[in-house]
């Protein structure tokens, strides 16, 4: 898969996204700092081990998801685009086969509007998992709403 941003017609694509009552550059540091991202990503139940996290273009994040019930999940991608704090976008190498694309937008009030892309080669291939990814990532948005709650009170 190229390193370049796919692009992707609504078809080859998965987007989901959520306005944040916080401002864009915690919604962003939630994302590039390992010790809060582990504790958010996934779906409902899922927890993660990072193995590396090495958060510039060109480097690695490999990590296993645990499942809630049983199963282990290896993981391994390269970050291909960063813009602090507006934009992440990495590429998979491990199967299913497909590029990340999150965008921050300032919004008014504090807020944040978070964009997550979910890029496919093939409309096939996004197919595949376009009947289970939304309601997933609506899980995993709603443990980065718990996780930013949690860094606001503890910087109080």
């Amino acid at each position: 898969m190229t390193s370049e941003i796919l692009i992707t017609t609504p078809e080859s694509e998965i987007v989901s996204s959520r306005v944040f009552d916080f401002n864009r550059g915690l919604v962003f540091r939630a994302w590039a700092e390992p010790e809060y991202l582990k504790n958010w990503w996934g779906p409902a139940g899922f927890t993660n081990t990072f193995h590396e996290f090495d958060f510039r273009v060109g480097g690695r994040w490999r990590f296993t998801m645990h499942g809630p019930e049983k199963g282990n999940y290896e993981n391994e991608c390269e970050f291909i685009r960063i813009e602090e704090p507006s934009l992440i976008a990495w590429k998979r190498h491990s199967k299913p086969l497909f590029q990340v694309l999150a965008t921050f937008e300032e919004m008014p009030g504090s807020q944040c509007k978070l964009v997550f892309k979910m890029l496919f080669e093939t409309e096939e291939e996004c197919a595949k998992l376009r009947p289970y990814v939304s309601d997933k990532n609506e899980e995993n948005f709603d443990k980065l709403q718990l996780v930013l709650e949690k860094i606001v009170r503890e910087s109080a």
